[in-house]
């Protein structure tokens, strides 16, 4: 049985996550690759790094399917005197494509944001920030926790169900405190600040937040709340886990509903497991 060609995985890649629902500053569909050359073994991994790449070519993937984009912003050579150019052509060298899913993946359903959803708990879900054309599509995730639970339990379990990271997860608030709704949003989300706060969520988990922002919201809460201490008031809690780690499950939907679609079973994927955060050691503070 003859394989599909990259256009015809391209296709399919592009009704999942069709790019004009990408955001306007972002770069995203095929980078690299002959669409008439046929597609076997498809790669799916959050970075187009150089340890990816090796994979790809070791296994001999035909097609490199990632997160992030290469190329966020344009450039006038490919040559392989720089690192983005070497990926290139290692890759072409390899005959693997490279085809990037970003923020359209992040919105789609079964998207990035439905994984880390599912892996939290939530249900009964709808998007925090919903697409104005469509209200299946849009950033974020909100909604019911499966049972109430604690901060505490609700913070083990995001620990236990990512990849595991330097950073590991942080957790601003009371860790005894009854939860019983949250949002999430995959990669960084502390620009969604103001619309978890009009959700009325009780926990928000995301990546890459920073202090002032992070505070600011907390402080904001509390003192909205009547003027409570931010350890015991100031919802939504925060948890904040690696940018990595919160976009990684959804590589396993993005596999598994491609293969679906081709339906054939002549397209084997695989889901890279290489931790590709860029932070390699966490060190505890001596309390000095």
């Amino acid at each position: 049985m003859s394989a599909p060609t990259l256009a015809d995985v391209v296709t399919v890649l592009e009704d999942l996550y069709p790019p004009s629902t990408a955001e306007g500053w972002d770069a995203v569909g095929l980078v690299a690759g002959d669409p008439q050359r046929e597609v076997r073994k498809v790669l799916f991994a959050v970075d187009p790094v150089a340890d990816v790449v090796d994979e790809a070519v070791e296994w001999g993937a035909d097609l490199l399917v990632t997160h992030h984009p290469l190329f966020l912003k344009p450039v006038t050579s490919v040559a392989a005197t720089t690192f983005k150019g070497a990926v290139v052509h290692r890759l072409l060298a390899a005959g693997c494509a490279l085809h990037v899913a970003h923020t359209n993946a992040d919105s789609a359903p079964r998207g990035v944001a439905d994984a880390l959803a599912d892996l939290v708990g939530i249900t009964d879900r709808s998007p925090l920030v919903a697409r104005v054309d469509d209200a299946d599509r849009g950033i974020g995730r909100v909604g019911p926790l499966e049972r109430p639970t604690t901060l505490r339990e609700f913070a083990h379990r995001v620990a236990d169900v990512l990849p595991a990271t330097a950073q590991g997860v942080r957790v601003a608030g009371d860790l005894d405190a009854e939860i019983t709704t949250a949002a999430v949003v995959g990669g960084s989300g502390d620009s969604l600040f103001d619309a978890v706060r009009a959700a009325a969520v009780d926990v928000y988990v995301t990546a890459d937040l920073r202090h002032h922002p992070a505070s600011e919201l907390r402080e904001r809460a509390a003192f909205e709340e009547g003027g409570g201490a931010t350890s015991d008031g100031g919802r939504p809690f925060l948890v904040d886990v690696a940018h990595f780690a919160s976009e990684w499950p959804w590589l396993a939907y993005a596999a598994a509903d491609l293969e679906e679609r081709l339906g054939d079973g002549t397209v084997t994927t695989r889901v890279s497991t290489l931790v590709t955060d860029p932070w390699t050691t966490r060190v505890a503070s001596t309390g000095r």
